[in-house]
């Protein structure tokens, strides 16, 4: 299983915040932050997006982190992704 695809299936090296860390680009950060912040009605600042993918080890965005469900439920039955 490809270690960038997420436990949802979504494919993280996709993803801006993925990319922006990635590639250590600030620029991507505030972009990412103000649509992200506008699309979800919630503060989202620049230095909140830091990811290095759902799977892999290493930083991740809070929400990926703490609060995806499909993500908890597949680590907790040790399954690669929701579909199994």
């Amino acid at each position: 299983m490809k270690e960038l695809l997420a436990f949802c299936g979504l494919d993280c090296e996709q993803c801006d915040a993925y990319i922006a860390t990635a590639n250590n680009d600030d620029a991507l950060r505030e972009k990412t932050a103000k649509a992200w912040s506008e699309l979800y009605n919630s503060p989202i600042k620049p230095e909140h997006i830091n990811c290095e993918g759902c799977r892999a080890d290493g930083v991740k965005l809070i929400y990926c982190e703490k609060y995806c469900e499909i993500r908890q439920c597949a680590l907790k039955k040790n399954m690669n992704n929701c579909g199994e």
